[in-house]
Parts: C-alpha cells; sequence; structure tokens
C-alpha cells in the first residue's frame, strides 16, 4: 500500500490522508479497511463519517458495503485518537474532594451524603 506524505499514523487535525489501494486489498469492504488504518477510532465513528460523506474513494463519496478495488484512492479524515482529559470538577463538586477518605489508581473510598446518587439513572440528572 502506498501512501502520500501524511502518512502520520494520527494525522494532524487539518490534514486528511489519501491511500492508494494496493491489489492485496482489493476486494475488501471499506469499512473492514478503515478499521485497520484507524486504529482505535470506534466503530460507531467510522460508520459516522462514511455516512457523513468525509471518507471518499476515488473524490466520491461511498457506502459501508462498497468494495474496493486495486488502485482506488480512498481519503481518510483526520482523527486525533486521543482522548480528551477530563477538566477540573464543576464548582457544584467542591465538597466532594473534602469527603474523599481513601484514593489509590484502582479504588476511591467516598463519604457521600444520602440523597447523594452513586449511579445514574431514570431521572436523576
Amino acid at each position: 500500500m502506498s501512501v502520500d506524505s501524511n502518512s502520520a499514523p494520527r494525522a494532524a487535525p487539518s490534514a486528511a490522508r489519501v491511500v492508494v489501494v494496493e491489489a492485496a486489498d482489493a476486494g475488501q469492504r471499506i469499512d473492514n479497511f478503515l478499521v485497520r488504518h484507524m486504529k482505535g477510532v470506534p466503530r460507531s465513528h467510522l460508520y459516522r463519517v462514511l455516512r457523513t460523506g468525509q471518507v471518499r474513494v476515488n473524490r466520491g463519496r461511498i457506502r459501508a458495503h462498497y468494495r474496493l478495488q486495486a488502485g482506488d484512492e480512498v481519503r481518510i479524515p483526520p482523527f486525533a485518537g486521543t482522548p480528551a482529559r477530563p477538566g477540573p470538577a464543576p464548582e457544584g463538586f467542591a465538597w466532594v474532594r473534602e469527603r474523599i477518605l481513601y484514593r489509590d489508581p484502582d479504588l476511591l473510598v467516598l463519604d457521600k451524603p444520602a440523597g447523594v446518587a452513586v449511579h445514574a439513572g431514570s431521572g436523576i440528572a
């Protein structure tokens, strides 16, 4: 498979990359091809970029069941692939820091007041 100059595994946020399909990959569905070339990207995101036309083959929109042919040029949209780190807790949760009894990478013991939900559920904001 030959790749253009933007062949970094994780493209910059503003650069799409173009991959030329080799004979070994011919006949493969585009969705499976993308799974291999966009490692770590959830399939739901892959199908979304296919539906919205961000992935193009030979400069045209395609569907997820499209079968690649040797020599096809696949435009793969940028995806940083690194999950965003959570920011600081909102002001309303300052009391949580004061109630931490024990904390390590695997366990958190919290002195939770009665009435505060442990798990989100129906009707709990």
